[in-house]
């Protein structure tokens, strides 16, 4: 039984320039480069849809009416979604956040992804394991000894104890990678400053988990990206594999 609203909304931070898939992607946002035939983001709402979620606010920049133009008010998928537009100015990660709760889009507690991530791990046990944490902030990590990425956190006893995406800086405990979803409170973005300065996300939950304020839930399914290459080539034969 979940106390926080269910199914919950979820904010996607698709506003980003994607320059090192220029090559492929032709000056197309990533939501947008072709998989298997169509735009990615429509593989990433319906995935949404398929796990429950009704509600998405996408936070566009880049390009972002060809996004608007892909996407439209998301019936097409099941779903209602809503833009955060920031236009050429891009405030990074934490900033869109800032921007789409400064235009009241943000519900009390909502989920975020970003725009060139497909996450095909089950969002209701994420949402049950916030729930019951009582922390401002989750996140959902992966096991993997620098498999897929470099792995940025340590997790133990249900919390992500450190978070931390600068190279320089390595801890033997590191065996996990950020996921890529999130629950956060509304208050957690309300911390971030107001101005045309980027914040980056990263930086946010790097504070909360110093702070003990971040919550973790270990997912095993991986991770699919559209920054490159072979991120494509991999989600396509996974979309090939699961459609047999």
């Amino acid at each position: 039984m979940h106390s926080s609203a269910w199914p919950p909304q979820i904010v996607v931070l698709g506003g980003g320039l994607g320059s090192r898939m220029e090559a492929v992607a032709g000056g197309l946002p990533k939501s947008l480069i072709p998989i298997l035939g169509e735009p990615f983001v429509h593989h990433q709402l319906r995935l949404l849809a398929s796990q429950g979620i009704r509600d998405v606010v996408y936070v566009i920049g880049f390009r972002g009416e060809q996004i608007r133009s892909a996407v439209g008010d998301g019936s097409e998928f099941g779903l209602a979604v809503s833009y955060a537009d920031e236009g050429d100015q891009l405030h990074g990660t934490g900033g869109a956040l800032r921007f789409a709760h400064d235009m009241g889009a943000l519900h009390d507690v909502f989920g975020v992804v970003y725009g060139d991530s497909y996450l095909p791990a089950a969002l209701d046990p994420v949402w049950a394991a916030f729930d019951s944490s009582e922390s401002p902030a989750l996140m959902t990590v992966l096991r993997n000894n620098d498999l897929w990425d470099r792995s940025n956190a340590v997790f133990e006893d249900g919390r992500v104890v450190m978070y931390e995406k600068r190279i320089s800086v390595r801890d033997t405990r590191m065996q996990w990678i950020d996921y890529g979803l999130s629950v956060l409170r509304r208050q957690v973005v309300e911390s971030i400053p107001i101005g045309d300065a980027t914040c980056d996300l990263g930086d946010v939950y790097r504070a909360l988990s110093l702070r003990g304020d971040l919550a973790g839930f270990e997912v095993t399914t991986r991770f699919f990206e559209v920054g490159s290459p072979e991120g494509v080539a991999a989600l396509e034969s996974h979309l090939q594999s699961s459609a047999r």
